[in-house]
């Protein structure tokens, strides 16, 4: 795992370097993201979007977070969809840039996600989707416990068309915290 990755909420003060880091990463994430409107890659989309997540936090149902590497922001982590009461789940989604990509950075991030979702938000269960033939992300999937519950026809529109997903969930237990 890459030494100097943590996690923390999204704060505004994210948003410029959450902006200039999307934009820089534009085509890399293309692929693996739905079409975003034009205003998504403005300051001012960030800004509307981060302060979205931060209300829906103090709901309770979202964790919205960035990656940081050495203290500098390098992607975004988030658990949506967070559930309570008797199935305590949430969905995560995550990417990193490309300058940082195969060092383990994204790894380190999960793991770092995982122990915020089950300790202090006291979720029993994550789950994630990847894309069919995103081999990288279902690697960082199971290097980080999760395992495989089945595919998902149509499961999100992504690059414009809907798409098929691989499932995985990972359960709170020994070691996760």
């Amino acid at each position: 795992m890459s030494a100097g990755v943590t996690v923390r909420l999204v704060a505004p003060g994210d948003v410029a370097p959450l902006t200039a880091l999307l934009v820089a990463n534009r085509d890399h994430l293309a692929p693996w993201d739905p079409v975003r409107a034009p205003e998504y890659w403005t300051e001012q989309g960030q800004r509307v979007n981060t302060d979205r997540l931060l209300d829906l936090y103090e709901l309770g149902g979202v964790l919205p977070g960035v990656v940081l590497l050495d203290g500098e922001v390098v992607g975004q982590v988030t658990v949506n969809n967070v559930v309570r009461g008797a199935f305590r789940s949430g969905d995560l989604g995550y990417w990193v840039s490309h300058h940082v990509t195969g060092r383990g950075v994204a790894t380190a991030a999960v793991a770092a996600t995982a122990r915020w979702a089950f300790g202090d938000a006291g979720l029993h269960r994550l789950q994630a989707g990847t894309l069919l033939h995103n081999a990288a992300s279902q690697t960082v999937l199971r290097r980080n416990g999760f395992t495989p519950i089945g595919v998902a026809p149509g499961y999100l529109c992504i690059a414009g068309r809907w798409q098929d997903h691989l499932l995985f969930q990972l359960l709170d237990g020994p070691g996760m915290r």
